[in-house]
């Protein structure tokens, strides 16, 4: 799996121009790969019908139809909008491999993504988001 470079992405800035953009929290989150404490963040048990758009370009992610309540602390979504919608790379931090999911249009970082844990869900997936990294556009 082939990491893109910055400038490899529709929505490409300096680390200066994201500082500037997104507050400490989102940056920390978005741009260096952090994670919100869990049970905190504003999504985490939203059950409002809408889009999910990447909390930095603003590009659609998730639907609401794919969100599902899993109690681990952080929104999860059994499937991105389209595959295309977001990218995968390998995670080695902490000592255990982990597939990290990134907005395939600007690169941030927003979470996890995992397979085979027994969820009643279409695709037996969960993709484990930062509130922080998302922002939800509610549906008319």
């Amino acid at each position: 799996m082939k990491e893109k470079n910055r400038q490899d992405y529709a929505v490409s800035k300096s680390e200066q121009e994201w500082r500037d953009q997104l507050s400490s929290a989102e940056y920390d989150v978005l741009r260096q790969a952090g994670t919100e404490r869990p049970f905190v963040g504003e999504y985490t048990d939203t059950t409002t019908t809408g889009v999910y758009h990447c909390r930095a370009c603003g590009y659609e992610l998730f639907r609401s139809e794919t969100k599902f309540e899993s109690h681990c602390g952080w929104p999860s979504f059994y499937s991105p909008l389209a595959e295309d919608r977001v990218e995968y790379v390998q995670d080695r931090s902490f000592g255990r491999t982990r597939t990290e999911v990134r907005c395939a249009n600007c690169g941030s970082h927003l979470g996890h993504v995992f397979e085979g844990e027994g969820y009643d869900t279409p695709t037996d997936q969960r993709y484990c988001i930062n509130s922080i990294s998302m922002t939800l556009t509610p549906a008319e």
